[in-house]
């Protein structure tokens, strides 16, 4: 008898006897051990930045998870890992069942939090539809009120003023539209709209120096009187301020004066993505 049919008799003998005499066990692995391995080739894929395949493989962890705790992690980092690649759609409908599936997580206030950094960033400028930028006002709104002592906090205030300025850009742009085509009475209404429902934006200083310009070219120098001792009192050391003031006394000379700009720094949806894979540094 050959070596190879020894072999062969040997494998032959051992498959029918274990058919006949016994079950053969197979083991199956944890759902949680499944999950984990899912997990891992997430967090590679992320690291690699390949966040397409990221967001399928943490689907999957999720999926496998017995751990709510991890696959409350997994499915937040699967609706992250969609945020980077402008999936907004799937991220947004992602965090929505996160939401509802979880809604114990400690991770809920940044679920939230990414929520309105997704309608945020898809805001247009003021030359086009404002009603993404209406929405995102709204959402940050009620997350402050939801959430107001969480670090995302302190960037949606910081997001919600570069909203109304965006929302005050869009009036000013209109504004400018009358006043370019004589339309002095609409001009005026938006221009006070700037003035009262946009004080803290960038804009409330050119619209006062608006509503002295149209006051004035209209006779009425009492009004136009009025909005720039207001620009004045508030803002004294402004370009607007000096520019209305040549309107009412062509002989008004204000000194020059330096601008400060001041810088926002903006990294906490990648510091919280860091502090949830337990990466610190």
């Amino acid at each position: 008898m050959t070596r190879s049919l020894i072999i062969f008799s040997i494998l032959f003998f051992i498959f029918t006897s274990c058919t006949k005499k016994e079950t053969v066990n197979v083991i199956n692995p944890e759902p949680d051990e499944v999950g984990m391995k899912f997990y891992q080739e997430g967090i590679s894929a992320l690291e690699e930045g390949d966040f397409f395949y990221a967001s399928k493989i943490f689907s999957d962890a999720e999926t496998n998870f017995l751990n709510i705790e991890m696959a409350a992690k997994s499915a937040i980092l699967s609706s992250y890992s969609f945020y980077r690649i402008n999936f907004y759609v799937e991220s947004h409908e992602n965090l929505k069942r996160f939401i509802r599936t979880y809604p114990a997580s400690k991770y809920i206030p940044y679920a939230h939090y990414l929520i309105t950094i997704i309608s945020f960033e898809q805001i247009l400028d003021e030359k086009k539809d404002l009603k993404p930028t209406r929405d995102s006002k709204k959402l940050i709104i009620e997350y402050l009120n939801k959430f107001p002592d969480t670090e995302y906090s302190i960037d949606l205030k910081f997001k919600l003023d570069l909203v109304n300025n965006q929302l005050a850009a869009k009036e000013m742009y209109v504004a400018r539209y009358y006043m370019k085509t004589q339309k002095w009475i609409p001009a005026i209404n938006r221009l006070k709209k700037v003035v009262d429902e946009y004080q803290e934006t960038v804009f409330i200083e050119e619209a006062l120096h608006r509503l002295v310009e149209v006051y004035y070219r209209l006779g009425l120098v009492k009004e136009s009187e009025e909005a720039a001792k207001y620009l004045g009192y508030n803002y004294n050391s402004s370009e607007w301020y000096k520019k209305s003031y040549v309107i009412l006394n062509k002989n008004y000379k204000l000194k020059d004066f330096d601008k400060s700009k001041k810088k926002k720094d903006d990294g906490l949806i990648k510091k919280v993505i860091k502090n949830i894979l337990g990466k610190n540094d």
